[in-house]
C-alpha cells in the first residue's frame, strides 16, 4: 500500500503509541543506523550570560546547524524538522536550554547524535562549549569548546570542528540575528511577523526571514503580499548563500504551484546538502507526482543512502521502480522493507500491488492473501478484497466470487454496518449491475432514518451514477435528489456531484458554466474539474475531457485515482491519439482496500475493452481478442451508454 501521511489531528494517541514505540527501539538496539549520522543541535543554556542575552541560546543552535547543511559526513536536523512533532507531543518552553526542552524531539525525528551546549560571557569573551552525546547509549562521545567576540565567530568556530566543511550563515548582522531568533520563539504569530520584519529592515540579504514571513502572509491568505515579500528576496539573493536562494525559489514555486521551478530548487538542494532525507523525499514525491519515475527511483536511492532503515522509503521505491518498468527491482525493495517490519501486513500488501501493476495476477492474489493472514484486521481485510479483484482481473468470476465471500464473512465478524453496501459493490464490478442497484436501494432506504443516514445519502448518489452509465438519467436525477436531502459532512461532496451530473446533457461550455455554480469555492477546485470531466466523459465529448484529464493527471500522484490514466487513455483512443494512451494503459489499476471507488464504472472493465482497441489498432488480433473476451465477460449482461459491449462483440 502506497505510503499516506494524515493529518496528525485527531489521531494523537496512536502517534503517541507508535513514537513511544520508536522511542523506546531506538534506546534499545543498536541498527546498522544511516550512513552519515544525523546530529541535533540543541538549544544552549546559559551560564553567564545577562538574561538579555538568552536569546544567544537559538542562536548557537541555529547557525551551528544551519553552518553545517552541506557537511558531508552529517545531516544536521533543522529546527523545523526537530519541532515537528510538537503537535503530538504538545507544545513546550522554547526558550529553556534544548537538553530538557528538545531531548524528546530529537528522538522522535531519529537523531543518532544529540548536540548540547552552554555559554557564557566574561570579560568581553563569549565562551561556549558543544556535547556530542550518542542516544542509543548515553555516552559523552566528543566535547568542542570555541571563544571569541561574538555569537557568530563561536558558533562557526563549533561547527567548524564538528565537521570540515561548512556553509555560511546567512548574515553576519547582530540585530537581524537577535530580531531572528525572536521571531523562531515568538508567543504569538503578531509578535512573529512583527520579528521577521525587524529582521529584514536590519538586513535586507538576510533571507530566512522572508521565508518565514511570506509563509505567515500565506497563511492569511494574503497571497499577494508573500509573493511580493519572495520577489524582493529573490531580487537580492545573490548576496545570499546557494542553498537560500533555492529554498527562496521553492517557497515561491511552492506559492504558484509551479511543479517544474519546484523539482529545480529542490534538485539544487539536494545537491547542496545531499545528506538531507526529507530533501530527497520532497525530490522523490514530485517526481512520482510528475510521473518521472526513474528520477523518482534515483532519488528513494539517495534518501536510503542516508537512511538505510527508511521502511517508508524502502515501501514507496518499490512503488517507483515498478511504475519505471523493473518490477523486480520494486519487489527487491518491498522484501527488504518486509525483513525490517517482518510482523506487519503492509510490506506484503506492497508486493501484492507490484505484481499486480506488472500483471503478475496469481502472484497478487497470493501475496495478498498472506498479508490478511499476517494480520486479518489489516485496512479492515481490504487485502481480501485486492485478492478478490486480482482473480476477477484473470477472468475466473467464479473464484473471484470465492475470494469475495471471504472478504464479505470478515466484515461480517466485524459487524460492518454497511456490510450490504459492500456486497452490492462487488456486484457491480462482477458485472451483475442490475442486481448491484437492487441490492444497493434496498440498503439505502433501509438507512434513510438511522444512524446511517450518511451513509444512505452515499449510497444514492452512488445509484445515481450508476443509472447515469446505464441510459438512465430521470432516474439518476431522483436518486441525487435523495442523496442530497440526506447529505452530511461526510457525504456532501459525493452528493453534490451525483447532482451536478444528473443535470440535462449540455454543451461542454455549457457544463463548465455549471461547474462554476456547482463548485464555487477554491478549495473544491479538483473536486469541480473531476466532476466536469465525468460529465464531459458521459456526453461524449472526448475531446474536451481529455484536455481536463491530462492536465488532472499531470499533477496526480498514481497513488491518488490509480483509474485516472486509463479515463485519459480513453479520451486519446476516442480523439485518434493511439501512441499518448499506449503508455497510460501499461499498468494494472491497483484495487482500494475500502472497496470500489464512486467512479469505478468509467474505469472498470474498460481498461480491457482499451487494450483490446489499441491492440487492434496496432495490428496484434490475438492479444485484441483476448481483452475484448475479457472486458465482455467481467461486464456482464448489462451494458452501459457508451456502447463498448458490442463494438468488442463485433471486433471478436
Amino acid at each position: 500500500m502506497f505510503c499516506r501521511f494524515p493529518a496528525l489531528v485527531g489521531r494523537t494517541p496512536r502517534l503517541l503509541l507508535a513514537l513511544a514505540a520508536l522511542l523506546l527501539a531506538a534506546c534499545t538496539r543498536q541498527p546498522a543506523g544511516p550512513l552519515v549520522e544525523r546530529i541535533a543541535i540543541l538549544r544552549f543554556e546559559n551560564l553567564g550570560a545577562g538574561v538579555s542575552d538568552d536569546w544567544m541560546g537559538r542562536a548557537f543552535s541555529e547557525i551551528i546547524t544551519a553552518e553545517l547543511a552541506g557537511a558531508p559526513d552529517v545531516y544536521a536536523i533543522p529546527s523545523n524538522q526537530l519541532h515537528g512533532p510538537d503537535r503530538v507531543f504538545g507544545p513546550r518552553p522554547v526558550s529553556v536550554p534544548g537538553i530538557s526542552a528538545e531531548r524528546t524531539l530529537a528522538f522522535a525525528s531519529g537523531a543518532t547524535r544529540l548536540g548540547y551546549g552552554e555559554y557564557s560571557v566574561r570579560g568581553g569573551t563569549l565562551s561556549a562549549r558543544l556535547t556530542m552525546e550518542d542516544p542509543r547509549t548515553g555516552k559523552m562521545v566528543q566535547v568542542f569548546s570555541a571563544a571569541a567576540g561574538d555569537v557568530f565567530a563561536v558558533a562557526s568556530e563549533l561547527a567548524r570542528q564538528v565537521s570540515t566543511r561548512v556553509s555560511p550563515f546567512g548574515t553576519n548582522s547582530v540585530p537581524a540575528l537577535k530580531a531572528y531568533m525572536a521571531a523562531k520563539e515568538s508567543a504569538t504569530t503578531a509578535a512573529t511577523a512583527q520579528n521577521l520584519e525587524q529582521a529584514i529592515a536590519a538586513d535586507p540579504d538576510f533571507g530566512p526571514p522572508y521565508r518565514l514571513l511570506a509563509q505567515w502572509k500565506a497563511q492569511q491568505h494574503d497571497r499577494a503580499a508573500a509573493d511580493a515579500l519572495l520577489g524582493q528576496a529573490l531580487a537580492r539573493a545573490g548576496a545570499m548563500p546557494p542553498a537560500e536562494r533555492a529554498r527562496l525559489e521553492l517557497e515561491a514555486a511552492n506559492l504558484h504551484g509551479d511543479s517544474a521551478a519546484r523539482k529545480s530548487a529542490l534538485t539544487t538542494l539536494v545537491a547542496l546538502e545531499p545528506n538531507d532525507p526529507v530533501g530527497w523525499n520532497s525530490l522523490a514525491e514530485l517526481c512520482m507526482s510528475r510521473h518521472e519515475y526513474q528520477q523518482a527511483v534515483q532519488a528513494y536511492r539517495k534518501l536510503l543512502q542516508a537512511e538505510p532503515e527508511d521502511a517508508g522509503a524502502l515501501n514507496q521505491l518499490g512503488y517507483a521502480a515498478a511504475y519505471a518498468g523493473s518490477p523486480d527491482t520494486g519487489l527487491e525493495a518491498l522484501r527488504r522493507y518486509q525483513a525490517l517490519r517482518p510482523a506487519e501486513a503492509n510490506p506484503l500488501d506492497s508486493q501484492g500491488d507490484v505484481s499486480l501493476l506488472a500483471g503478475r495476477l496469481p502472484q497478487a492474489e497470493s501475496l495478498y492473501l498472506q498479508a490478511a493472514r499476517k494480520d486479518p484486521n489489516f485496512e479492515s481485510s481490504g487485502t481480501l478484497w485486492k485478492a478478490a479483484m486480482a482473480r476477477l482481473m484473470s477472468g475466473d468470476v467464479a473464484g473471484a466470487d470465492t475470494l469475495a465471500q471471504q472478504y464479505i464473512k470478515a466484515r461480517e465478524a466485524a459487524k460492518d454496518p454497511v456490510l450490504e453496501y459492500r456486497q452490492a459493490q462487488w456486484s457491480w464490478v462482477s458485472g451483475r449491475r442490475k442486481s448491484a442497484c437492487q441490492r444497493l436501494e434496498t440498503f439505502a432506504r433501509g438507512a434513510e432514518k438511522g444512524p446511517l443516514r450518511e451513509i444512505a445519502s452515499r449510497a444514492y448518489s452512488q445509484l445515481a451514477v450508476w443509472s447515469l452509465v446505464m441510459g438512465d438519467r430521470t432516474a439518476a436525477a431522483q436518486l441525487a435528489q435523495k442523496g442530497g436531502l440526506l447529505a452530511g459532512p461526510s457525504s456532501a461532496g459525493a452528493a453534490m456531484v451525483a447532482r451536478f451530473l444528473s443535470e440535462p446533457p449540455a454543451s461542454p461550455s455549457e457544463w463548465s458554466v455549471r461547474a462554476e455554480r456547482f463548485f464555487p469555492n477554491a478549495s473544491e477546485d479538483s473536486l469541480k474539474d473531476f466532476a466536469l470531466a465525468y460529465a464531459l466523459l458521459l456526453g461524449k465529448q472526448f475531446q474536451p475531457a481529455s484536455l481536463l484529464l491530462k492536465q488532472l493527471y499531470n499533477g496526480a500522484n498514481p497513488s491518488a485515482d490509480p483509474g485516472l490514466p486509463v479515463l485519459l487513455a480513453w479520451t486519446c483512443l476516442e480523439t485518434g491519439r493511439a501512441n499518448d494512451g499506449a503508455s497510460l494503459l501499461r499498468f494494472n489499476p491497483i484495487p482500494s482496500t475500502s472497496g470500489a471507488s464512486m467512479f469505478a464504472a468509467f474505469d472498470f472493465p474498460r481498461i480491457y475493452y482499451l487494450r483490446g482497441l489499441l491492440a487492434e489498432q496496432e495490428g496484434k488480433p490475438g492479444e485484441a481478442r483476448a481483452n475484448y473476451q475479457l472486458f465482455r465477460q467481467l461486464s456482464g449482461p448489462d451494458p452501459l451508454i457508451w456502447g463498448e459491449e458490442q463494438r468488442a462483440s463485433r471486433a471478436q
